[in-house]
């Protein structure tokens, strides 16, 4: 089952097989850290690291599952303040597999464990909050390369062969 796509305010990047959204207010940085996650994966400190799509995306369910992927006018373009609008490589969709809000109010140092999940389309995805002024990269890198205490991993970060979503 497939829904209509939607288009929505964000950025977007797949770490690995990883598909992670970026939400945020205007001017909160998250091309930035599109950018940013993009560099830490040509580095190696994170799975390589391609932009789905900057500024705006499309949202759509598919057998259970969110896809995102880049607006057509869009495709391959990102803004890096400074230097303007920049074209890069990029992935026609990625399964979203974490969501990322920047100046989040419910960021906290130790986190509500409810604040850690989204629910998009009635789908609950492991989510990130940000506070304003904090850097989320290394909040994000955390998340792509570390395990939680109790040895589980988050069934969003398990590896599902190509065809499964």
């Amino acid at each position: 089952m497939m829904t209509p796509a939607a288009s929505v305010h964000a950025s977007a990047v797949q770490a690995g097989d990883i598909g992670i959204l970026i939400r945020g207010p205007s001017g909160a940085g998250k091309s930035r850290l599109a950018f940013d996650l993009i560099l830490a994966g040509r580095a190696g400190q994170i799975p390589t690291t391609t932009l789905v799509g900057d500024d705006r995306v499309r949202l759509r369910v598919v057998d259970g599952r969110i896809v995102v992927s880049p607006m057509t006018e869009l495709e391959g373009m990102i803004e890096v303040r400074g230097v303007g609008i920049r074209t890069c490589g990029f992935v026609a969709q990625a399964r979203l597999d974490l969501v990322v809000d920047l100046a989040a109010d419910d960021a906290a140092r130790m986190p509500n464990p409810d604040a850690l999940f989204a629910m998009l389309y009635g789908i609950k995805i492991p989510r990130i909050p940000v506070g304003t002024g904090f850097d989320a990269l290394p909040l994000v890198a955390a998340a792509l390369t570390t395990s939680p205490l109790k040895g589980e991993v988050p069934a969003a970060f398990r590896r599902l062969p190509e065809g499964d979503w």
